[in-house]
């Protein structure tokens, strides 16, 4: 992936205006309503999975390509919109307390729409998971702050969720397709979006870090004591950096043991069951992934785990897709789509969808 000309996705803390999230509301939803008209609910869920495709959606309702608001008023929106169509289709989380507060929200709405119990609980856990994973084994250096699951009765699930990094004033958005993930901690994203494709991120879900996962997993089942153990013995050795400039992983100096004994005392039977654990943090994982580096030279992945990005092409500064493919087949669909709203909504929507197609 080309790396020269990536932009930032600017942290905006300001709302939508009143009138505009309001148009936001109606476009949005007669569109998704469209979607599940023509092709079914899961159609829509997957769309909105895919990063391009959310990201045109977003600018096709009225909200700016390069703002990290377009997910949390997107979201809102759509949200509000599904919420008085009933369409069996359903959206829970939201910012801050609302995102915390997700699992119970999709209990509710269980309760109401008459869910089963047990697709309620992997609606539950999916909900957990994927803000877990997405805070402690990607270490990325974004904590996530919104957090959303669109759901159906049936149990079709993503998951939408977005992280800021204060310091460097940009956000990052990740995505999850529940109907394709087999692993909560292998691999388990159908995208993640941002305009900086970062240098050393310590990325735990990926395949290379397959080995660092199975090491962790050996080495909790044995106890604090002996991992305060390795951890002597690692201090003793030489960092790899020292010789070749590869990345390394530092030993995170605050250590919760307690969290560490209640993991070995409760001897998970693998790495997603430890780390869906309370109490087990970026820390944690980074603390077992560092011993299992150092002492038993398990490989990790470094490389930033972004698949979909834009980068500024020509004078105009007009956003580019990277993927140009997958970006011109949500744009089409979208353009279908449109073809079923009122003449003065179609037209500005068009506008707006014209004026980001390279």
């Amino acid at each position: 992936m080309e790396r020269s000309g990536i932009a930032d996705l600017p942290l905006h803390y300001g709302k939508a205006p009143p009138w505009l999230f309001e148009r936001m509301v109606k476009l949005s939803g007669e569109i998704s309503e469209l979607i599940i008209n023509e092709f079914g609910k899961l159609e829509l869920i997957k769309r909105i999975s895919n990063p391009y495709f959310f990201q045109a959606f977003s600018m096709v309702i009225g909200f700016d390509w390069h703002s990290s608001g377009t997910t949390t008023v997107l979201m809102g929106a759509m949200k509000e919109a599904l919420d008085k169509k009933d369409l069996g289709i359903y959206i829970a989380g939201g910012k801050g307390k609302n995102a915390i507060t997700t699992p119970n929200e999709i209990a509710e709405i269980a309760e109401i729409k008459g869910i089963e119990d047990s697709k309620t609980k992997i609606l539950q856990y999916s909900s957990r998971m994927s803000a877990k994973v997405d805070n402690t084994l990607v270490q990325d250096g974004f904590s996530i702050y919104f957090h959303s699951i669109i759901f159906t009765e049936n149990g079709e699930w993503a998951v939408i969720q977005q992280g800021m990094n204060e310091e460097r004033r940009y956000a990052r958005r990740y995505h999850w397709y529940g109907k394709n993930v087999s692993s909560y901690v292998n691999e388990p994203h159908s995208g993640i979006f941002s305009q900086v494709i970062l240098e050393n991120v310590l990325n735990l879900t990926s395949r290379k870090s397959e080995e660092t996962r199975k090491f962790s997993l050996d080495i909790v089942r044995e106890g604090p004591e002996k991992i305060k153990n390795l951890v002597v013995e690692g201090s003793g050795f030489k960092r790899l950096e020292d010789f070749s400039g590869i990345p390394y992983i530092e030993m995170p100096w605050k250590i919760n043991w307690n969290v560490l004994r209640e993991i070995y005392e409760f001897q998970p039977k693998n790495y997603e069951e430890m780390v869906a654990l309370k109490g087990v943090g970026p820390a944690t994982v980074r603390a077992l992934a560092y011993i299992a580096n150092i002492v038993y030279g398990a490989e990790s992945s470094w490389e930033d785990p972004v698949k979909y990005s834009f980068a500024l092409g020509g004078k105009d500064g007009v956003p580019r897709p990277v993927d140009r493919k997958s970006y011109d087949e949500s744009i089409e669909f979208l353009k279908g789509m449109l073809e079923g709203i009122e003449a003065k909504e179609r037209r500005e929507a068009l506008r707006r969808l014209r004026s980001i197609v390279p």
